[in-house]
């Protein structure tokens, strides 16, 4: 599995973390700042704009193994939102002589550059702001030093500020003042994130406290810090007044017509002599089915000496404990910046009760048991996606989760450059002008994520992944009641139809609408106003549900009720794309064969949308020049999938002979990426297709096991700014199908690896990723709809862990705000009912 040169380099390691706990913070070799249980970043990871959450930028502090501060920049606000404007880091250098690291940021909006400049003062670090220019006069009293504090690790804590007590409040209650809208900076592309309902005002929250020396946390070592100023005022401001999603900030204003060094702070993170980090024992919350192998993945500090041994505990019928099994303990080596450890106890298979006890570290219990898989789906399929339901009233119990949203319908989007990212062209393509109705669109469709809008794409997505579940493993589960009529639906009621039947149905029923409607697919449905779209609450109360007339005043109402002065109503992007053309070609497809028996008609109506969109979308492409045109065929499954699909739903021979043609182009092309579409056709080809792919699996199983050399938990890890759950699931799905078709190729236990992952044996901490499923501990908090009540939707998937660079992998479970980490997403989480049916399937074929 790895070198022996890996094995002495990591021990040589161990030997000189014994001699090297120097107290001093001093720059390592990934270039931050570093002592025992401290680690300063500058800049290593750089703010991006408005759709990258700068929540992971700037100057970040991870102390004791938690990145609770962070943003540390010259900022223009007091509390900044996500979409206020950010420094572009012009150079970044480090030198190491003087022990420090310069950065320069620059506000193109304003021609404004600074310079931050970080250098290690014995236990702490001084944070200086230098300008060679004044600040500009535009700018002067709201260019500031910020630094941001995460609130769920303060609140309730202590701080002392020149000598005052306090206490960080649980809740914002500080107080703030209105300000005129000329006073307020530009924000990302001139967006606005609030409305001033006519007042001609925004609110800016005052301090809670100000002075010169800060101590924050007294009562909690592993939090605490001290922070002083000699020559700028420090104001303590909470965040959360403007936005659920705000931190605590730290911040001095930069005086005007000064240049030179105008602003520093010393500051110091105080670190618990010795502090080494608990071990980290992953596993599998759900837990073990008797006969699968069960190897615990143990993250290591890396100043921690590994232990021998790790021992499998029993939880008696009467009580009592007994030791199940103790084994070896085997070194896999460094990753980042822990160690890692193995201990397999795949020799037990007894049915019962167990944890994992590793030094003086015990994990919660699990189960050994044939049926711990059973119910890995029903929290999704039962809860998570008919809450996602768009254009319904959506009822669970007592509880109404959202009444019926957009009941105005969409009005097709005028050129724009959206806050999403959404992009409308100069033109509509479409019959319809700026800012008029396209009737028929508010039906069916599923809410992205922690939003409320309908990407296109995702949804394709969604009903793609719930036909394969379909036609595959006709899960029966009925527990939810859907009336497209009554555009209700009403959760744990049986309404005598499956349910995933139900869920197909209600996706498409949006989709060809939009090739009807428009005339080929919108990118997406979404807000048309900044204040709209973060909206938390009901979706129902997003929109005014009248249509917008701008012949009245805002906020006026017609005479007869149905429309309004309001610029609410939700938008339609139709700038044509044909590669999103032919992955709906492909959607339709399926989804005609899909529907068949239970909804003819728009079977009907999905296939003719189908057959037209693909002969459209291949002579748009035909336009293009070759490698443009390989590059979006390439896409999902290409032209391969489209006719596969076609082929299905209507067995003409000439979409077989297409698809014949095209999948091994595909394969040779992206083999990880296009396997899946050949794996699915196999129940529909002759023996010599399924030989001919032979060789393509095998190919594929040797990419399964090189990633037990790439790190310890044997699945591709994602280091983007989203944590990766797709590319995860998407990796466990096909090997589930590769050893569905080629056991002799794949072997059964290759299936366990996303499971693993997904349910607790992962970096960080060992929660399962799937709310509500897991044993004594998924997680607990996630980032959805209802994310400001520090929740979760049952069956929500998180994307994972969120690699922050150099060499940082978190997830937090008390803070759900960070969408890279926490989100789930209707596509994700569709992927993970097809990834769990396949899975689960594969575990009872021979319980």
């Amino acid at each position: 599995m790895k070198n022996s040169k890996k094995h002495i380099l990591w021990a040589a390691g161990l030997v000189l973390a014994s001699f090297s706990q120097a107290q001093d913070l001093t720059l390592n070799d990934s270039c931050y700042f570093e002592r025992q249980g401290v680690n300063v970043l500058v800049f290593s990871n750089s703010f991006n704009g408005g759709f990258n959450d700068e929540k992971n930028s700037g100057i970040e502090i991870i102390q004791h193994g938690i990145r609770a501060i962070q943003g540390g920049a010259v900022r223009l606000n007091n509390t900044p939102e996500q979409w206020d404007l950010v420094p572009k880091m012009t150079f970044r250098k480090v030198d190491r002589e003087q022990g420090s690291i310069e950065v320069g940021l620059r506000y193109d909006d304003y021609d404004f550059d600074s310079r931050i400049v970080v250098t290690a003062k014995g236990e702490a670090v001084e944070i200086a702001v230098w300008l060679d220019k004044p600040v500009p006069e535009k700018l002067v009293g709201n260019a500031g030093l910020n630094l941001e504090f995460l609130p769920s690790r303060y609140w309730l804590k202590t701080f002392t500020m020149d000598g005052r007590l306090n206490r960080f409040p649980r809740y914002a209650t500080s107080q703030t003042v209105a300000r005129p809208n000329s006073e307020k900076p530009r924000q990302f592309k001139g967006f606005k994130t609030y409305d001033d309902r006519g007042t001609g005002c925004f609110v800016d929250p005052l301090p809670i406290e100000t002075g010169h020396s800060i101590t924050m946390a007294m009562d909690d070592p592993e939090r605490m810090i001290r922070i002083h100023s000699n020559d700028a005022e420090l104001k303590l401001y909470d965040g959360r007044m403007l936005a659920q999603n705000g931190w605590f900030v730290l911040r001095s204003i930069l005086p005007g017509g000064k240049t030179g060094k105008v602003v520093s702070w010393m500051v110091e993170p105080h670190a618990v002599e010795g502090w080494i980090r608990k071990p980290n024992i992953g596993f599998c919350q759900v837990g073990y089915t008797p006969g699968q192998p069960k190897v615990s993945v143990i993250e290591l500090d890396k100043n921690d000496s590994p232990k021998a041994t790790a021992s499998l505990m029993r939880i008696n019928e009467d009580g009592t404990v007994s030791k199940a099994y103790e084994g070896k303990v085997d070194a896999w080596g460094p990753y980042y910046k822990y160690n890692y450890v193995k201990f397999d106890f795949s020799d037990v298979k007894a049915p019962g009760i167990y944890y994992i006890q590793y030094d003086t570290v015990k994990t919660n219990n699990f189960l050994i048991d044939p049926h711990v898989y059973d119910k890995i789906t029903d929290a999704t399929t039962d809860v998570w996606v008919p809450i996602h339901m768009n254009h319904m009233f959506v009822n669970e119990a007592y509880r109404v989760w959202h009444g019926e949203p957009f009941k105005e319908g969409y009005l097709q989007a005028p050129p724009s450059d959206h806050f999403d990212i959404h992009y409308q062209g100069p033109t509509t393509d479409t019959k319809y002008k700026p800012l008029e109705l396209i009737p028929g669109l508010n039906v069916g469709g599923f809410f992205d994520a922690g939003d409320f809008d309908i990407e296109t794409g995702a949804n394709i997505n969604v009903v793609e992944n719930l036909i394969r579940a379909w036609e595959l493993f006709k899960p029966l589960r009925d527990e939810t009641f859907v009336s497209e009529t009554q555009r209700y639906v009403d959760l744990h009621r049986p309404d005598g139809t499956p349910d995933i039947l139900q869920y197909i149905e209600h996706g498409v029923l949006n989709l060809v609408a939009q090739a009807e409607q428009i005339g080929h697919m919108a990118s997406t449905l979404s807000n048309s106003v900044l204040d709209n779209y973060h909206h938390l609450g009901d979706a129902a109360s997003i929109t005014d549900g009248l249509h917008y007339d701008p012949s009245l005043k805002p906020y006026e109402v017609s005479a007869d009720g149905k429309r309004s002065g309001t610029p609410d109503d939700m938008w339609a992007f139709t700038t044509r794309n044909p590669r999103l053309d032919m992955r709906a070609a492909t959607m339709f497809a399926a989804a005609a064969h899909a529907l068949e028996g239970h909804n003819d008609s728009l079977a009907a109506r999905a296939l003719k949308q189908s057959k037209r969109l693909m002969k459209e979308a291949e002579e748009l492409l035909s336009q293009r020049t070759e490698s443009k045109r390989n590059n979006a065929r390439t896409g999902l499954g290409g032209i391969a999938a489209t006719n596969l699909q076609l082929y299905i739903a209507t067995q003409e021979k000439e979409y077989l002979d297409v698809f014949e043609k095209e999948i091994w182009k595909e394969l040779d092309r992206n083999l990880r990426f296009s396997l899946q579409t050949a794996l699915d056709a196999i129940p529909y080809m002759n023996e010599d297709y399924r030989k001919q792919l032979r060789p393509y699996v095998e190919q594929y199983a040797t990419y399964i096991q090189d990633f037990d050399r790439q790190n310890p938990y044997g699945v591709p890890i994602g280091t983007g700014n989203w944590a990766g759950i797709g590319p995860l699931l998407s990796f466990g799905t096909t090997v589930c199908f590769a050893h569905l078709y080629y056991p002799d190729i794949v072997a059964k236990d290759e299936v366990y690896r996303t499971a693993n992952w997904l349910f607790g044996c992962h970096p960080y901490h060992n929660y399962s990723f799937v709310a509500a499923v897991g044993a004594a501990r998924p997680k607990l908090v996630f980032y959805g709809n209802n994310r400001a009540d520090f929740s979760f939707i049952p069956g929500n998937v998180a994307p994972g862990v969120l690699f922050r660079k150099p060499d940082h992998f978190e997830n937090f479970d008390d803070w759900p705000f960070l969408w890279g980490q926490n989100e789930g997403t209707i596509a994700g989480n569709t992927q993970y009912i097809i990834f769990g049916l396949a899975f689960k399937h594969i575990v009872e074929e021979k319980k």
